[in-house]
């Protein structure tokens, strides 16, 4: 008798085979969030996963008959981590749904959700999808401002979608080859193309009178991303520096979901991570690596880091 789950892991890719509905829910809730999987025919339901884990950034091959997934208030409250899911579609089609919104996707098309909020996502018959999932502070972009495209078909024939579709479902065939320190880096890079993707997509998107903050907000954001070794940096200094003032500045970020001292230190200590996470900078210590981002108090950015992600900079360093 056929076991209800294989698994198989060879060059870094873990593949996983179920065989019963049962072995799916569980698999599906293990390898992204928890989820309520439904099936319309669960005694002929078959489906496998194709993954592999780059740094943070979760890459995975969804192949599957007709079902669908849930995410539930009550699921959201057992989870301590937000993280976006990012859908290429590459056979079948599929239906996400999340704020009031409804994409559907052929093959090709991307969209994305936001595990912190309720949605679903169904498919009506055989499917192939790849999702890459990542943290929320991966990105350098508000959440509040990706809340905006959640739901939305970003198609593969038009604007960046021509080129990103492509890059993604060849990363969908190249599990195998990614790994080592250029694996490391093809994932952050991949994280860089999403945000640039959903600022083009947010700019497209922008109508009406909401349109001058959007585009204060995308000028701010640009210049904290390139001012973020100065140590000087501030809501103060921001403002300053596009003539608005501190008040106003605070209510741009607020309608984003965020503050602006908040988005400045999120930014700064994921650089951080990220280069600490780097096999490629290794030789550089923990306080050159805080004081490139602009922390110069080696103590102050030893407590803070550990606030944020568990444990002191060295030990994290030591870990990955």
């Amino acid at each position: 008798m056929t076991t209800q789950l294989e698994l198989d892991t060879a060059e870094g890719v873990q593949t996983a085979v179920a065989h019963s509905f049962t072995a799916w829910h569980e698999l599906v809730s293990e390898s992204f969030v928890p989820l309520h999987v439904r099936s319309s025919d669960p005694d002929h339901f078959h489906g496998r996963l194709r993954s592999r884990l780059l740094d943070e950034l979760s890459i995975t091959e969804v192949t599957a008959t007709s079902h669908s997934v849930h995410r539930t208030p009550a699921l959201i409250a057992r989870s301590d981590r937000d993280y976006f899911k990012l859908n290429l579609q590459l056979a079948g089609t599929g239906l996400l749904v999340q704020d009031n919104r409804e994409a559907v996707l052929a093959p090709g098309d991307l969209a994305v959700y936001d595990t912190s909020r309720p949605y679903s996502l169904a498919f009506d018959s055989n499917c192939r999808t790849l999702v890459l999932m990542f943290p929320h502070d991966a990105l350098d972009l508000p959440a509040g401002s990706v809340g905006k495209l959640t739901a939305t078909r970003m198609a593969a024939s038009k604007g960046l979608g021509r080129m990103i579709s492509p890059f993604m479902t060849q990363l969908a065939d190249n599990l195998d080859v990614l790994s080592g320190p250029s694996g490391h880096r093809l994932a952050h890079n991949t994280v860089d193309l999403l945000s640039t993707l959903f600022a083009a997509e947010l700019d497209a998107a922008q109508d009406g009178p909401e349109r001058p903050h959007e585009e204060l907000l995308g000028r701010v954001r640009r210049f904290i991303e390139t001012n973020l070794a100065d140590p000087d940096l501030s809501p103060a200094s921001v403002a300053s520096a596009h003539f608005i003032s501190t008040r106003h500045l605070h209510s741009v970020f607020q309608e984003a979901g965020t503050t602006v001292a908040l988005w400045i230190r999120t930014r700064r200590l994921e650089n951080c991570r990220r280069e600490l996470r780097d096999p490629l900078l290794a030789h550089r210590s923990v306080s050159a690596v805080a004081a490139r981002w602009g922390f110069l108090d080696a103590a102050h950015f030893s407590r803070i880091f550990r606030a944020a992600f568990g444990e002191p900079p060295s030990t994290y360093r030591r870990t990955v």
